[in-house]
This record gives C-alpha cells, sequence and structure tokens, in this order.
C-alpha cells in the first residue's frame, strides 16, 4: 500500500527534512507541498501547489490522502505583527485540520512546541498551547504533536541570537539528564523523521512527542 501525503511548511527547516524523506520513502507515492513560492525541487512523486492561505479554503478538493504534515511556524523577526504571527502559527494550521477532517484525512501531524500552555504569559508558548489544545477538542482520527526545543541545523535564515542559542545548547545539553532531557536541542532532521516513521503507524487518538520521546523513535 502507498500513500498521498500532504506538507505545509516544506520550506523550514523541519518541513525541508521531511519533503527530503517522503520523497525516497516507499510507502509514499506522492508529497504534495502547499507553499506560498515554488521550491526548486523536482521529483516524480512531487507535486507544488502555491496558494494565498488566507483563501486556503478554496483548495479543499487537493486537501485529501493518508496525512497532513503541518511544519509551519514563523520567528519575531520574520512577522513581528502579532496578529500576523498567529495566522500562520494558529490559524492556518487549525483551518487545515478541519479541511482534514471534512475529507477523511486519517493522520494529522504537528509541530508546536516544548512546555506549549494555553495559559502561559508568553505569547509564543501560549499560542502553542491554543493550538494544542484547539486540535485536541476537534477529534481528529489520529493526531500526532511533536513538541521539540531548541532546533537546530541548516537554516534558510538565521538570526544572532538563534546562532548564540545553538552554541549554549551544545554546552549545556550534556548536563540536562534524567526529567531534563527533553530540554535538549534537537536537530530538524530528527523530528522530521520521526513524524515520518509515525506516520507508517495505524494507532488512533492523540499522541504528544516531546524532544526526549522524538529522539528515540
Amino acid at each position: 500500500m502507498t500513500y498521498k501525503a500532504i506538507i505545509v511548511g516544506a520550506s523550514g527547516l523541519i518541513g525541508s527534512n521531511l519533503l527530503n524523506i517522503l520523497l525516497e520513502a516507499p510507502e509514499y507515492d506522492e508529497v504534495l507541498i502547499l507553499i506560498r513560492k515554488e521550491l526548486p525541487v523536482q521529483h516524480k512523486k512531487l507535486v507544488q501547489l502555491v496558494i494565498n492561505f488566507d483563501d486556503l479554503v478554496k483548495h479543499s478538493a487537493a486537501i485529501k490522502g493518508h496525512a497532513i504534515f503541518s511544519c509551519l511556524g514563523t520567528t519575531n523577526s520574520q512577522t513581528p505583527d502579532k496578529n500576523e504571527y498567529r495566522k500562520i502559527d494558529y490559524n492556518y494550521p487549525v483551518q487545515l485540520a478541519q479541511l482534514a477532517k471534512q475529507n477523511g484525512v486519517e493522520q494529522f501531524h504537528v509541530v508546536t512546541a516544548i512546555g506549549a500552555n494555553k495559559y502561559s504569559s508568553t505569547f509564543y508558548i501560549k499560542l502553542k498551547g491554543e493550538l494544542e489544545d484547539k486540535l485536541q477538542n476537534m477529534e481528529l482520527k489520529t493526531l500526532h504533536i511533536y513538541q521539540p526545543s531548541m532546533l537546530i541545523g541548516d537554516r534558510k535564515r538565521r538570526n544572532v541570537l538563534e546562532g548564540m542559542a545553538t552554541i549554549f545548547f551544545k554546552l549545556i545539553d550534556p548536563l540536562l539528564i534524567g526529567s531534563l532531557k527533553k530540554y535538549r536541542s534537537i536537530k530538524g532532521s530528527t523530528v522530521a523523521y520521526a513524524m515520518y516513521k509515525k506516520s507508517l503507524e495505524r494507532a488512533t487518538g492523540t499522541f504528544i512527542y516531546t524532544s526526549d520521546k522524538i529522539h528515540t523513535i
């Protein structure tokens, strides 16, 4: 049996790694990516659909398949406007999940963040917590939530703070043991591989993976 996958956020750190994995995965015969601008990638399995995410519902007919992988996300430097930030990190994934449920997609995979909590006073953590809460209340057939800590890997865009954070985590990762292991930094490629592996399982329900659990997949 072969599957169709849909990736949103295929140009990002996790999404780009996931795209490469799924294009080579024998279990998938089609990989559809929803993007704002066409990527310089060609493959017999790949279908690129350039869209305006504000008009996502117009493309609902294409949002059908085995699994949807939401790797959307932005940063304060890229999107300083909080309303726009919320649209990318919350509105789009929620609408995507609604269309997935409507169209009978079996699995929904989403990347949030370690410590996601809708009651947090921190905008980013609160937003991710609100997203998780909304998705869990939608009663999706299968929901996989990935909560990575500091993401490391080759990014197309990297600011000074991200570079400093990467160096910092390289120093403290060995000190994070026991219950603190979930706060260790993690490669974007590791998260992507975990998403692929979990998509091959037939379990139903909601599953949440912190960085330490993602490492073991």
